[in-house]
């Protein structure tokens, strides 16, 4: 058992994103499919890591530095959003969102249904649904603990844990392809613009952005106060009905003082420092998540269950071309959204988010697409879920079971 501490992890973690951008540069297929980075790299070592435990070498990460990472990316999002462009782009959020709720009963009618075809407890069926998929290792955890507790479902948290992790990596493969084939049908912006400027937000990360150390460490402070108030926030809200996942609290006070701070005229958010930090935070995040994957934990999975995660991503791969495309309008920004869609359907927002920068690094920005999912998958998507997941549970298959 080898053990690398903080230092090397985070050692690691670059290499991971040196060898993913290195691997992308040179595979024609990656580069063609839109495989982010992180993800290249990452499932690399993860894999690398998986043959060496055949040989009795297994290595442990430090993976303390991951939560922080997801949390400051969180409050970048949230200092990114200002009520402006919000409101501008209020109807696509709208739409999106029922777009996204449609999902989440499509994968946990699904579920059920196909756990049952299967011989499988429906309860197994709801795990590996809009739980653990579009919600997540933390939604999966939360909800896992309660399906043992309440109903007496043997496992559920390896069950749940299993199916995150399908679902993460999944989520940064199928994105790109997706979008691929959605732009050969679509009319591209090209990576040049009549007028040249800087990009915005997340998109085109490898853009240069002009900073300065004084407005970096302003910068800096913001995010700093986002997860400090963010967190203390989340442990009021613990135990309430209004309880909420700690990156969701983070995001929210990072779009009050983004806002706040602008409205009273103390202070403009930079939001080129905003994006430099929310992209390395990130790529650090997703090489730390990737290459940290357990995949003898989907190596251990029953096969009926692999067969029920396997059909919920084809269903994802259908939902995102049928459904998302076409509803959001079958251009350019839709393509991106579907593959943004495929992300956190699947995984986390943090891997939507990469799969749409490798898809607007190739073929051009999209501001919509960065305003609406970060919005949409990181704030919202945990509300409806839980009141989807209840819906659900409160079917007379689960009560009088």
């Amino acid at each position: 058992m080898f053990e690398l501490d903080f230092y090397g992890t985070l050692v690691a973690a670059s290499l991971v994103l040196l060898l993913g951008r290195g691997l992308v540069a040179r595979i024609g297929f990656l580069r063609a499919y839109n495989i982010p980075e992180p993800v290249a790299g990452g499932l690399v070592v993860a894999l690398s890591l998986l043959a060496l435990r055949s040989f009795d070498v297994q290595v442990q990460f430090d993976t303390s530095l991951q939560t922080p990472l997801m949390l400051a990316f969180f409050a970048t999002i949230g200092l990114s959003a200002d009520f402006a462009s919000l409101k501008k782009g209020g109807r696509v959020v709208a739409v999106f969102l029922l777009v996204v709720t449609g999902l989440l009963l499509v994968q946990n009618a699904m579920g059920i249904g196909l756990a049952t075809a299967l011989g499988l407890d429906p309860l197994m069926g709801l795990l590996a649904g809009s739980i653990t998929l579009s919600g997540g290792h933390g939604t999966g955890a939360a909800w896992s603990a309660t399906f043992t507790e309440k109903f007496g479902l043997a496992s559920a948290s390896e069950l749940a844990l299993a199916s995150a992790t399908f679902g993460l990596v999944l989520g940064g493969l199928i994105g790109g392809p997706v979008a691929r084939l959605l732009i050969k049908r679509v009319k591209t912006p090209g990576l040049e613009e009549e007028v040249p400027q800087l990009p915005k937000g997340f998109e085109q990360p490898d853009k240069e952005r002009l900073i300065t150390s004084f407005s970096f460490i302003e910068t800096l402070a913001l995010i700093a106060v986002s997860l400090l108030a963010g967190t203390l926030l989340n442990g009021l809200l613990k135990g309430t009905a209004f309880e909420l996942p700690t990156f969701v609290c983070v995001l929210f006070v990072g779009v009050l003082l983004r806002n706040g701070l602008s409205a009273f005229g103390f202070y403009h958010v930079f939001e080129r420092e905003v994006s430099v930090l929310g992209n390395v935070s990130l790529s650090l995040f997703l090489a730390i998540a990737l290459m940290s994957l357990k995949l003898w934990d989907l190596a251990a999975l029953a096969l009926p269950f692999f067969v029920l995660l396997a059909a919920q991503t084809m269903v994802m791969a259908l939902f995102a071309i049928f459904v998302t495309f076409r509803v959001m309008g079958r251009n350019y920004d839709a393509a991106v959204l579907a593959a943004g869609h495929c992300g956190f359907g699947l995984g986390a927002t943090p891997t939507a988010i990469a799969n749409m920068q490798a898809v607007t690094q190739r073929y051009g920005a999209s501001h919509i697409a960065f305003l609406v999912v970060p919005m949409v998958g990181a704030f919202f998507i945990d509300i409806i879920n839980v009141i989807v997941i209840k819906l659900y549970l409160a079917l007379p298959l689960f009560i009088t079971g």
